[in-house]
C-alpha cells in the first residue's frame, strides 16, 4: 500500500471517527415534532418549562455522542489488529481524541454547551419573573444570543450566552451543520467579550 493510498484511509477512518458521536446532536432535536413549540432559528426563544426540558435533552445527547464514540474506537482497533491499519488508526485516533475532550470536563476543563445549572438557572428567572419581584408588570423573558431579558421592558435579567438549542438553523442542514462541528455547540459569543448589544447569529 502506497503512502498517498494510506493517507487517504487514515482521513477517511478519521473523519468517519470525527463525524459518528456528533451525529445525535446534529440530527436527532432538529425534526420538526422536536420544534413545534420554538420560534424558528436564530429568532430569541421565550423561557417555558418545554425550554428548560430542551436544554435537558441537549445535556443529555452531548453525554451520548460520549458513548457513541466508542463505537468507532472499537471498531479502529479490530481494523488495525485484523483489517486496514491506516483506516483503524485514523477511526482509533479521532475517537480517542473525542473521549478525552470529553474527560476533561472532569478536571477542570470548559463546561459543556447544556448543563444541569443552565437549565435550573432558565427555570429560576422564570419563576421570579412569575413572582411579586418581577421586573415590570407583565413580563415576557426571552433567551436572546447573549442574555435573558425581558421582551416587555428591556431589563436584562440573566447574563447566559445561548447555545445550540436543537433547531434547524436558517443556513440549511449542510452549512448549518459544518458550523456546529465547528462551535461543537456552544455560543459563538460570550459575555466575557463585555458588554455588546444583543444580536441574532
Amino acid at each position: 500500500m502506497s503512502l498517498f493510498t494510506s493517507v487517504i484511509y487514515f482521513s477517511l477512518g478519521f473523519f468517519i471517527s470525527f463525524i459518528f458521536p456528533r451525529l445525535p446532536i446534529m440530527l436527532i432535536t432538529r425534526t420538526k415534532g422536536f420544534n413545534t413549540t420554538f420560534p424558528a432559528h436564530p429568532e430569541p426563544i421565550p423561557l417555558s418549562p418545554k425550554l428548560t426540558q430542551r436544554v435537558l435533552h441537549m445535556r443529555m445527547i452531548y453525554w451520548m455522542g460520549f458513548v457513541a464514540s466508542t463505537i468507532p474506537l472499537l471498531f479502529g482497533l479490530a481494523s488495525i489488529k485484523w483489517g486496514n491499519a491506516p483506516f483503524g488508526f485514523g477511526l482509533w485516533i479521532s475517537s480517542g481524541w473525542f473521549i478525552l475532550s470529553r474527560m476533561q470536563t472532569f478536571v477542570g476543563g470548559p463546561k459543556p454547551p447544556w448543563t444541569l445549572e443552565m437549565a435550573q438557572k432558565l427555570q429560576l428567572v422564570l419563576d421570579e419573573a412569575k413572582s411579586e419581584s418581577a421586573c415590570c408588570i407583565k413580563p415576557s423573558p426571552e433567551w436572546k444570543m447573549l442574555s435573558i431579558s425581558c421582551n416587555k421592558c428591556g431589563k436584562v435579567l440573566e447574563k447566559i450566552p445561548r447555545p445550540d438549542l436543537g433547531r434547524k438553523r436558517k443556513d440549511g442542514f449542510f452549512a448549518g451543520g459544518f458550523r456546529l462541528l465547528l462551535t461543537d455547540g456552544y455560543p459563538v459569543i460570550d459575555n466575557n467579550l463585555g458588554d455588546i448589544e444583543d444580536s441574532e447569529e
